[in-house]
């Protein structure tokens, strides 16, 4: 039911664009948050917050090695 009405709160809260990162860091961050002291909700937000970060990184290095890779370099 946590991860539930995390994953709703996400999907409110977010872009399309951001959402697949932050949903996987919410709950994730959720359950770890709810074990380590009952603060899944804190733990929801910034797993949401880590997720949308690693989403947006792996986009940057996506496009630099279509880059790279479309000037004929390996």
């Amino acid at each position: 039911m946590l991860a539930a009405s995390v994953a709703a709160l996400a999907l409110l809260s977010t872009q399309a664009a951001e959402a697949k990162g932050c949903i996987k860091g919410a709950i994730v961050g959720g359950v770890a948050g709810h074990y380590a002291g009952h603060h899944g909700v804190l733990g929801a937000a910034a797993g949401c917050l880590y997720g949308r970060h690693r989403a947006k990184e792996q986009e940057r290095q996506q496009q630099q090695q279509g880059q790279v890779n479309g000037r004929g370099r390996t």
